[in-house]
């Protein structure tokens, strides 16, 4: 029995789903309004003996325990096989002895951070923090409630406050300077890194305090604002400030707003705006996009400053937009990026403290990308400018106008451009075919090519540590009389086995998909989605293909390199054993050598891309593959019905439709074999 599989045994989806959703029983259902999407009639069932949900609405997905505890809760499944691992009391992550002291060791200096937050937020209703409680209050218009719920406060004057206080719990100078709590100066003398200072505990998306922001409360100190330092537990890039209050109202909106300050994003939700989050930094960064696209939001809007530096800011955060949206050749990270602008020059925080009610408005009225950087452009050229100056600035706006999956967008943003510069579209054409021919030709960003062009490349995230263990039997695949499952076992392994062989395969399946489903978006965004882990039954397939979606949204590292990364040796043994069955002699493959395993897998990829287009056949499967996703769901379809339920008619008649596009393709690709 798998992780995976034991801990389903010993949870029951139907106790764990009523903590979240109020289940009422349905005949041999549960049923309640669906938590995921605003609705009146109730269309999220959990069938209890299946131990399986789905929401036959809107969302028109579904799953087991796993699926529900990651769209719940934004995990990864990772994360999700944590969480559950804990409660049902089961354990996830088999670790060597050097693995399971590294995990005690950051389990314990994130005990250290929180017991810092909480002495730092005691210190704030002291009397020695009454001067810096009634500057919250009073002059950042901060609420009890607010200073509460972000755990705000206060480090007094001094070079040994926090380190007397913190080694009193039993912590020692080492961990304290590996928290950034404390410093220590080249003479070697330690001391007190945060003082006289407004505390803002930093966590997470999983609300585990890693760091702290901390605003200065004399005009004289500098900087105004001062982070932890980079260290194991604190990295500002891959961070977003509120995101684990934020996750949820994001996920019901399905927008996310950005601002530039903890104080915004404070104050946006005091106000009841909880879908604000701050970034960490002078501007947006590529990890920090992934955290919010595509799994909660399809809307991103950034509402940074209005002076020059904020303006910059934007610009800097549009170009990795740009260059994350382009390099997603999948198309998973697709996203409607717009610019709020706050008049008067103000900041978010003013203008919110000020005049509330503006601010759903101003967020609504946020302004397309190409809007935002034409107009800035414009105004920033004299008045009579000559033809050169118009064409630098077009060749400028040019590669973010044209970062569009759209042809319809693009073809705007060109006629926008044409017209505010007064340019003809021909050229404006002709350049950007030029830009796109010279973009092509630069090797892509995390190739060994790319690699050798720069000096340092950023490590990947620290995946490897995280991923469970898998121990469940492999399908049979040789024998004569396969069953049902067994099959589409295999159709699932065959699948699985190509797109590691070949990922750029998964473009050709997608494109398929939003083939079939031409303008009807209905089908587009439900039956006909990308392929994803929901086509796949095996837990341990399922958790394969999730990996197998991050390797392919990133582009720091090649996709192989990303998954010797990613993998542990026990994950990496199942898929190697979906792998052995293309090629016998694999099963010489030495015991445990796991980087040898790699470049076996790196050769037979690269003779497998070189000597065979699998294209044709690989849409083929993925195209039975969805279809026997489609069967399932009509199966408990027919179950409800058989309770007396009402049918839930639009997403039937989805489902059918899906169903019946597929069939036509699938018999049309026969008739040409055929032929």
């Amino acid at each position: 029995m798998s992780v995976a599989d034991e801990i389903k045994s010993k949870l029951d989806i139907v106790q764990y789903i009523q903590r979240y959703v109020p289940l009422k029983k349905a005949g041999r259902t549960f049923k309640a309004p669906c938590p995921f999407h605003s609705e009146r009639t109730p269309s999220f069932v959990v069938n209890e003996q299946n131990q399986t949900w789905r929401c036959f609405g809107a969302c028109a997905e579904g799953g087991d325990i796993f699926n529900f505890a990651m769209k719940y809760n934004g995990w990864s499944f990772t994360e999700a096989l944590e969480e559950l691992g804990k409660l049902a009391g089961v354990e996830t992550k088999p670790q060597t002895p050097e693995q399971r002291e590294h995990s005690e060791e950051l389990d314990r200096l994130r005990g250290l951070l929180k017991s810092a937050a909480d002495y730092f937020h005691d210190l704030l209703y002291d009397k020695a923090g009454a001067a810096t409680l009634d500057y919250a209050r009073k002059k950042r218009g901060l609420s009890d409630e607010t200073l509460k719920r972000f755990q705000i406060g206060f480090a007094p004057q001094g070079w040994q406050n926090s380190i007397d206080a913190l080694k009193g719990l039993g912590y020692s100078e080492d961990d304290l300077i590996s928290t950034g709590i404390v410093s220590r100066n080249d003479e070697g003398r330690v001391y007190d890194r945060f003082r006289n200072r407004l505390m803002i505990p930093i966590r997470d998306e999983r609300g585990r305090v890693v760091g702290f922001g901390a605003r200065a409360l004399a005009a004289e100190d500098n900087p105004k604002y001062l982070n932890s330092p980079q260290s194991a537990l604190f990295d500002k890039s891959r961070l977003l400030f509120g995101l684990d209050l934020a996750k949820q109202s994001i996920r019901d909106t399905e927008t996310a707003v950005i601002v530039e300050g903890y104080l915004d994003a404070i104050q946006a939700h005091q106000a009841g705006y909880s879908n604000v989050v701050a970034q960490m930094g002078t501007a947006l960064t590529e990890p920090q996009l992934k955290l919010l696209v595509p799994r909660l939001a399809k809307k991103i809007i950034l509402s940074l400053d209005s002076d020059a530096a904020g303006q910059s800011a934007t610009r800097r955060s549009l170009e990795v937009a740009r260059e994350t949206l382009q390099a997603d050749y999948a198309g998973r990270l697709s996203a409607d990026i717009r610019i709020l602008v706050v008049p008067g020059a103000k900041d978010p925080d003013d203008l919110i403290r000020e005049s509330p009610q503006m601010w759903p408005q101003l967020v609504a009225d946020a302004q397309p990308v190409a809007d935002y950087v034409i107009e800035a452009e414009k105004a920033a050229l004299p008045e009579h400018a000559s033809v050169q100056e118009r064409e630098a600035v077009a060749r400028r706006l040019l590669p973010i106008l044209i970062a569009s999956e759209s042809d319809l967008y693009k073809n705007d943003n060109l006629q926008k451009l044409a017209l505010s510069l007064r340019i003809a579209e021909r050229d404006l054409l002709e350049w950007a075919a030029e830009q796109k021919k010279i973009a092509e030709a630069r090797p892509p960003r995390g190739s060994q090519a790319a690699v050798q062009q720069q000096t340092q490349m950023p490590e990947p995230p620290a995946y490897g540590d995280e991923m469970p263990d898998f121990d469940s039997p492999r399908v049979d695949r040789r024998g004569s009389a396969a069953s049902s499952n067994q099959q589409e076992a295999a159709l699932e392994a065959y699948c699985l086995r190509v797109l590691f062989l070949q990922p750029k395969l998964i473009y050709d399946v997608n494109r398929k998909f939003h083939e079939l489903a031409d303008t009807n978006s209905a089908l587009a965004d439900g039956p006909l989605s990308d392929l994803s882990s929901d086509d796949f039954t095996r837990t341990s397939y399922r958790a394969l293909m999730d990996v197998f979606s991050r390797a392919i949204t990133q582009d720091e590292k090649d996709v192989l390199d990303f998954l010797h990364a990613a993998l542990t040796p026990d994950l990496m043994n199942e898929l190697e054993g979906l792998l052995a069955d293309e090629w016998e002699d694999w099963q010489l493959r030495q015991r445990n050598a796991f980087y040898v395993d790699l470049m076996i897998v790196r050769k037979q990829s690269e003779r497998f891309n070189g000597a065979l287009d699998m294209s044709a056949e690989m849409v083929e499967k993925a195209l039975r593959l969805r279809r026997a996703r489609l069967e399932r769901e009509r199966q408990e379809l027919m179950f409800l019905a058989m309770d007396g339920d009402t049918p839930y008619q639009n997403y039937v008649i989805l489902s059918m439709l899906a169903k019946r596009l597929i069939e036509v393709e699938l018999n049309r690709r026969l008739q040409l074999l055929r032929q």
